[in-house]
Formats: structure tokens, C-alpha cells, sequence
């Protein structure tokens, strides 16, 4: 079975899939108030819809992914809340996977992601802990509507490793 490593989160290695932005640890300009700083648009999507705001646990298993997805016409934002997250991903490829090309990213806890519409993926697995809370932002109801999942066969199917 092919193994994929885990690698460090950064803007060049990462810019294929999508862009992310520290948010518990934001840098740069920031509009500044008596008691406050707003970092604004540090990442920016357009939803045509209104968004869904969604919750999802991921409990820790072995990390042999048998199946991905992708969603033709949408991105999808990820925030790890109580963990760093392992984020895998493949490039866009007309529906059939990639799983050669897959990379494996270790994202600091706060850090938001952005995947691109299109890009191979799956659920965020937690780093460390026995299971990861993460927020997703997705157009309401693309689960239902843009969302292809795709059972790998065994020669396709790959496991994350440190």
C-alpha cells in the first residue's frame, strides 16, 4: 500500500489545494480600536448560497484511506478547534482519483482552510487526540447536492503516516 508523509502546512506546498490563515495567531496589518484588532479578509470565498455553518468529529483510527471526495462547484473551509489536523488531499482531476498525487498536511489548531472546488479530499483525522472537533463552511446542504465520494480500490487506496 502506498504511504503518504505527513508534511508541514506552508503557503508553497499548499497553494495547489487552497490557501489557510492562522487565525488564534494572526499577523499583519490589523485595524485597531481601544481594545481590540480586526484582521480582516484574511481568506476570501464566494458562496452564490446561503452557508452553512457544520460541525464534524472524527474519532482517531488507522489512517488507511479507502475513500475521497470532491465537489464540482464549491469550496469547503476547515478549522481544527481542540487538535492540529492531518488534511489529505489530491489536485482536481475530472472525477477520477488521483490518489498518486495525494498529500498529507499537518494544520495547527486555529488555523483556517480553504480547499478549492474540485480538489480531492476527505474529513480532517485529529493528530493527537482521540477525536478532532472541527468547524466546516460549506453552501448549505452541499453534502446533498456537490458532494462525490469515490470508494478506492485497494491498488488506489493509501495510508498517512508520520
Amino acid at each position: 500500500m502506498r504511504k503518504v508523509k505527513i508534511e508541514a502546512l506552508t503557503h508553497d506546498a499548499f497553494a495547489s489545494f487552497g490557501n489557510f490563515y492562522p487565525m488564534d495567531d494572526p499577523d499583519g496589518y490589523a485595524l485597531e480600536g481601544a481594545i481590540h484588532k480586526f484582521y480582516p479578509d484574511r481568506v476570501r470565498d464566494a458562496y452564490r448560497s446561503t452557508v452553512g455553518f457544520s460541525a464534524i468529529r472524527v474519532r482517531k483510527a488507522p489512517r488507511v484511506i479507502d475513500s475521497i471526495e470532491y465537489h464540482t462547484t464549491t469550496s469547503e473551509i476547515i478549522l481544527p478547534l481542540n487538535d492540529d489536523m492531518i488534511l489529505h488531499v489530491a489536485p482536481a482531476s475530472a472525477g477520477v482519483p488521483v490518489t498518486h498525487l495525494t498529500r498529507a498536511f499537518r494544520v495547527p489548531k486555529g488555523t483556517l482552510v480553504q480547499l478549492n472546488a474540485a480538489i480531492w479530499h476527505l474529513a480532517p483525522l485529529p493528530a493527537q487526540v482521540d477525536e478532532l472537533h472541527a468547524l466546516i463552511v460549506l453552501p448549505e446542504c452541499t453534502y446533498a447536492n456537490d458532494c462525490t465520494v469515490v470508494q478506492l480500490k485497494p491498488e488506489e487506496q493509501f495510508e498517512i503516516v508520520e
